[in-house]
């Protein structure tokens, strides 16, 4: 009779360190994209640039990452 071993291992879930985390935005009233960028704050201000061109104050900003899960421990 075979016997079947089990063991539980604590994994946790983190960035992959080869990538970066990539900011995005687009407006929600036209086809207007920023520019995606590693750095959240020149994406923020693209949009502020953008509503004061268009007056358009709405949009979706997106934030991108690579993860995988590892052993803890």
């Amino acid at each position: 009779m075979a016997r079947a071993v089990l063991r539980f291992l604590t994994h946790r879930i983190t960035r992959h360190p080869d990538t970066d985390v990539t900011y995005e935005a687009e407006c929600l009233h036209c086809r207007w994209k920023a520019e995606p960028s590693t750095d959240s704050a020149a994406v923020d201000v693209e949009c502020m640039s953008h509503t004061g061109l268009s007056n358009h104050r709405g949009f979706r900003r997106i934030c991108t990452s690579f993860a995988m899960v590892v052993r803890a421990g």
